[in-house]
């Protein structure tokens, strides 16, 4: 028998139909949307370093704009690992790392002897005529990247032979100084030859930005006041900004050589870092692991013959650079020295006007402070170091006599 349709009653709920039965007991209530027609979303812009991006919705009655991405440098991913950390620890090059830390002071030194030869060679002068025209005043600062390697930023000016206060001649122009960068960058190499790593062959990268510094005052982007306040800014940036440490990490006692030698030359295994030469063993370090692998080889490298030199057990802290912050040429700017004395002026002056004392001749000595005698002799903290000393040097002279067994 057919059934009869079912009516709405007035009063009553709608008649059931299967996409309005109730949901489970046991399920929680969820409101059901209704579905929506949307238009197509626009297409979205893959950044090689960040996440998706939209484009911005435009306003009606406008035809949709073009988004063009433009090509990047490809950098490896990190895939979910901090920036900096090697992508497989296994085999990246660890010594590499660490011998360029330590040769990068030896490649500018090399870069600036290319950098006057490529100048002499473009203005058409031998190099000892370029030096009586013209001369390449220099200011550079080390900084450390995210992977723990240095790399620089340098101010390069032409100068007269006086120095900054005469002007080059007018053949040196800013072309000549950029192709010479280039020119000079791409020949400095540093060989290394070694039994446990075999043959090495340092050079800088292939990152190398060039660009002119305007005067003060002007409208460039890149002008001699922003310049200064770039450098300022890593006068106070340490290897600890990178992930590393700000002290050295080799035994004082024992020079982080593990041991001290004898009068006979037999070697005492130092008692403060149990013969390793470490102040603190590596594993105990707060530092990453890709910092700590750096120290690590720091340590393995100052070990070898060949690596004495560069002392790398001493550097290891600095992941083996062992160069200054910043440096700079002799005629670039003022020198430490005149800083030196401009500031004990100062302090001088400071001092005799807080005492009240009357302006001093140039030709006498004003004294600030003076010394008294409080005595002589040990105090009880020296006293006790003293003591340490005198026993540990007879515990060697009583290993000695008996032989060294």
């Amino acid at each position: 028998m057919r059934q009869p349709p079912l009516l709405p009653l007035p009063g009553l709920l709608p008649p059931l139909r299967r996409r309005h039965l109730p949901p489970h007991p046991r399920r929680p209530l969820r409101r059901q949307k209704r579905p929506r027609h949307r238009p197509h979303p626009p297409p979205r812009l893959r950044h090689p370093h960040r996440p998706l991006l939209r484009p911005r919705p435009q306003p009606p009655h406008h035809p949709q704009r073009r988004h063009q991405a433009l090509p990047l440098p490809q950098t490896p991913r990190t895939h979910g690992r901090p920036t900096g950390h090697a992508l497989n620890p296994a085999t990246y090059d660890y010594a590499g790392a660490v011998l360029f830390n330590a040769h990068a002071s030896a490649l500018w030194a090399r870069f600036t002897i290319y950098l006057r030869r490529e100048i002499a060679a473009r203005l058409g002068l031998t190099q000892k005529a370029a030096r009586a025209v013209l001369r390449i005043s220099f200011a550079k600062v080390a900084e450390y990247q995210k992977r723990s390697l240095v790399h620089f930023h340098a101010v390069i000016r032409l100068d007269g032979p006086d120095g900054g206060t005469t002007p080059p001649p007018p053949s040196a122009t800013v072309t000549v100084l950029t192709d010479a960068i280039r020119a000079a960058a791409r020949r400095v190499r540093v060989a290394l030859t070694s039994d446990a790593i075999g043959e090495r062959e340092l050079t800088w990268g292939t990152q190398l930005d060039v660009r002119e510094i305007a005067a003060f005052g002007t409208d460039a982007e890149l002008t001699d006041q922003a310049v200064a306040a770039y450098v300022a800014k890593y006068a106070t940036k340490s290897a600890d900004a990178s992930g590393s440490l700000d002290h050295a990490l080799f035994c004082r006692p024992c020079q982080g050589r593990g041991a001290t030698l004898l009068p006979h030359g037999t070697p005492l295994p130092c008692t403060a870092c149990d013969g390793t030469g470490q102040a603190r063993p590596l594993p105990r370090l707060a530092v990453a692991r890709h910092v700590r692998q750096m120290i690590r080889t720091c340590w393995e490298l100052g070990r070898l013959p060949e690596f004495t030199g560069l002392k790398l057990w001493k550097w290891a802290h600095m992941l083996g650079f062992r160069g200054h912050f910043s440096t700079k040429s002799r005629r670039y700017s003022t020198t430490l020295g005149a800083l030196r004395d401009a500031r004990r002026t100062w302090r001088t002056e400071q001092a005799r006007t807080h005492a009240g004392l009357p302006e001093s001749d140039p030709t006498t000595t004003l004294v600030v402070s003076h010394w008294d005698y409080l005595g002589s002799g040990y105090s009880p903290g020296a006293a006790l170091l003293a003591a340490h000393v005198w026993h540990r040097k007879e515990l060697e002279r009583q290993f000695a006599a008996e032989g060294g067994c």
